[in-house]
């Protein structure tokens, strides 16, 4: 391929990575070559250019959720990042013990693992399910529909840090699948929502624990601090917002939040401030 037809093709990838930005946040602008291979399978399915398939998404607004299941990442698995799951339970069972009805948002909840994770770990600990509501919630249908059937199967990686007994507890086989078991699942209220649509988050209702875990890392400086925001409205008054443990919220002291350190792991706290 010439320079020329490189360059164009560049550009017309970058067309697509900004109407991509705009619609939920995820920035491919720096990565233009994981977009083209994240992508070529539909171009081809369609028999398309990028330029043609830009023109197709501004008139059939239902292609948009075929794009979000090619360019969205749903590596994900059950127990991950283990430390911050014991560090919410000590913290619903201590400093939210008199509270009636927890309140918790799984954000990024992708294929089902870490919301239905968050309720196992409570129920393991003995904190009573009727106290439990888990809101989880994604952009992407396609991952929906699988967390909604909690069917997963046996060879899974998402099993990789699932011990034995947790899986004859929490699950029921069925040939080669596991089921998860419907205690768990009635706990979970599963919805499309895309975190860059602040009215749509604004009418869930006051979270105390919010898991936002490995999305951050595809958002630019200027879309975190959005999501913060809409973050922020919707926490209670002293509300815990947990991320990636690669992850730092940059600003959080302007929006209103503050880091709390632990032996194992960190998370944030809101507190009164934000503009």
């Amino acid at each position: 391929m010439s320079g020329i037809n490189v360059e164009r093709q560049d550009a017309r990838l970058k067309l697509l990575a900004e109407k991509i930005y705009t619609h939920c946040g995820m920035n491919y602008t720096d990565n233009l070559g994981m977009l083209g291979s994240k992508i070529e399978g539909r171009l081809s399915e369609l028999n398309m250019s990028c330029l043609d398939y830009c023109s197709y998404l501004s008139e059939n607004a239902a292609e948009w959720e075929k794009l979000i299941i090619a360019v969205t990442i749903n590596e994900t698995y059950f127990f991950r990042e283990e430390q911050q799951l014991d560090e919410m339970v000590r913290l619903v069972k201590t400093e939210l013990a008199g509270k009636g009805m927890v309140n918790i948002w799984s954000s990024a909840c992708s294929t089902g693992e870490e919301p239905y994770s968050l309720v196992m770990a409570l129920d393991a600990a003995g904190v009573p399910l009727d106290r439990i509501q888990v809101y989880a919630s994604d952009i992407n249908a396609k991952v929906l529909q699988i967390a909604e059937n909690g069917r997963y199967h046996r060879n899974s990686l998402c099993f990789r840090r699932t011990p034995d007994a947790m899986k004859r507890i929490y699950f029921a086989q069925e040939g080669d699948w596991f089921v998860m078991n419907a205690r768990i699942r009635d706990r979970v209220r599963f919805m499309r929502l895309n975190l860059l649509d602040g009215t749509a988050i604004a009418k869930l209702p006051a979270m105390d624990i919010l898991f936002c875990r490995n999305v951050l890392i595809y958002f630019d400086d200027a879309t975190i601090k959005r999501v913060m925001w809409s973050f922020h409205n919707r926490l209670q008054e002293g509300g815990l917002l947990f991320l990636g443990h690669a992850e730092t919220m940059r600003g959080g002291n302007e929006i209103g939040f503050e880091a709390v350190s632990c032996p194992s792991t960190f998370y944030y706290r809101k507190v009164k401030g934000g503009l």
